[in-house]
């Protein structure tokens, strides 16, 4: 058996077609669904999702195409757009009997979870971002040499084939690289949890890159249609993020201030698995949000 949440249920749940989402279940009251990042599953919230179970029905699914869920074939790139991967949370929601609930992500769990925010502003009742600003955004902040941080992003922006084959020769010390480098502190990631990270994504190699593919192409035609349609994220929101617009140049709150009516915007000194590496100080935040 596996690594699990402490009290609670994991399960796969139908949410389209052919798709399962692995979740983990616990708690009682309104709904709160977390969403993890890359290279992690759910297991990133093993800290904080039993805090919150004391106060909310807490949710912690794979996503698609991550950790014990379905990896369907990329047969277009809106397979792992982030409208796609949106629409599964919301029909993940719908089949556990909720109507609304508060929705937090971290990395591309944001990504997905601002995708929801704005396509589903009747479902979501919180919006919690940690860590990322708005693809749109981030390609037009990475620029010269300080874009070598993110060298993944466009090696996996490459047309399928390439990205595929070097990555699946190398996967684990391709994200192992993230592991050991996102972090601040030595034992935010033990040995154990690090394995099942590596070992799940070895596994996901194709679908992690048309995830991240899907960044480049389909998820930045949806921002800007969002942008000249004048849309924003109406519920309260509450980002998370390291001090690396600092670093690269930019001001990271200002960029969130035109997506959001509702914003509360915080640095934090832990570096960028900080649900791992601060957990106490992100659930709090998390149930600061969600009594808004």
């Amino acid at each position: 058996m596996g690594i699990t949440l402490p009290g609670f249920t994991t399960r796969s749940i139908g949410v389209a077609d052919g798709i399962e989402l692995n979740a983990a279940v616990g708690g009682e009251g309104p709904a709160l669904v977390l969403l993890h990042g890359f290279p992690q599953t759910h297991l990133m919230w093993r800290h904080v999702a039993p805090a919150l179970a004391a106060h909310r029905t807490v949710v912690c699914p794979d996503l698609r195409g991550y950790g014990a869920s379905s990896k369907p074939v990329p047969v277009s790139e809106d397979t792992y757009a982030k409208r796609t991967m949106a629409a599964d949370i919301v029909r993940l929601a719908d089949a556990l009997g909720f109507d609304r609930f508060a929705l937090v992500g971290h990395d591309r769990g944001a990504h997905v979870a601002f995708r929801a925010g704005l396509d589903h502003p009747d479902r979501i009742t919180h919006l919690g971002i940690l860590d990322i600003v708005p693809t749109l955004d981030t390609w037009n902040v990475l620029r010269g040499v300080h874009a070598a941080v993110g060298f993944h992003l466009y090696l996996m922006a490459q047309p399928p084939g390439l990205p595929e084959r070097m990555i699946s020769r190398s996967a684990d010390a391709f994200f192992g690289h993230f592991l050991d480098t996102w972090s601040t502190g030595s034992d935010a990631i033990p040995p154990d949890v690090r394995a099942e990270y590596l070992r799940a994504c070895r596994g996901a190699v194709a679908s992690i890159v048309a995830d991240y593919r899907a960044t480049a192409t389909v998820d930045i035609a949806h921002d800007q249609a969002d942008v000249d349609a004048g849309n924003r994220l109406t519920m309260p929101v509450t980002v998370v993020q390291q001090d690396w617009g600092g670093q690269l140049g930019f001001d990271a709150a200002a960029i969130w201030r035109p997506w959001a009516t509702d914003l509360r915007h915080f640095t934090t000194e832990a570096g960028h698995f900080m649900a791992e590496e601060a957990p106490e100080d992100i659930a709090a935040l998390i149930l600061d949000l969600v009594r808004r």
